[in-house]
């Protein structure tokens, strides 16, 4: 009886003492673009959510310059670089 109530109290202990040395899901300090680790499921779904808001990010950089590449070409008169710009912004412009 009495070494079983040890093991049992040993493994509550251990038990325990895993659960206060896991990590936090990320680090809510840093900004998405500086994050690098994720840990659980909280840290899987913040991870999705960086991501979404970093592609979003290179697509809207993408557009601001197309759009100002069409007009560097429609000021030129380039009507092909006018027409590949085009191209771009409505495949990247939301």
């Amino acid at each position: 009886m009495k070494s079983e109530f040890l093991y049992v109290a040993a493994t509550v202990l251990l038990l325990s003492g895993c659960e206060t040395t896991q990590p936090p899901p990320f680090d809510a300090a840093k900004s998405a673009e500086n994050r690098r680790e994720y840990n659980g499921i909280k840290g899987l779904i913040q991870k999705q959510k960086d991501q979404n808001y970093l592609l979003s990010a290179e697509l809207q950089k993408q557009c601001d310059a197309a759009r100002i590449d069409l007009a560097v070409a429609k000021a030129t008169g380039d009507s092909d670089a006018a027409a590949a710009q085009q191209n771009i912004i409505d495949n990247t412009c939301v």
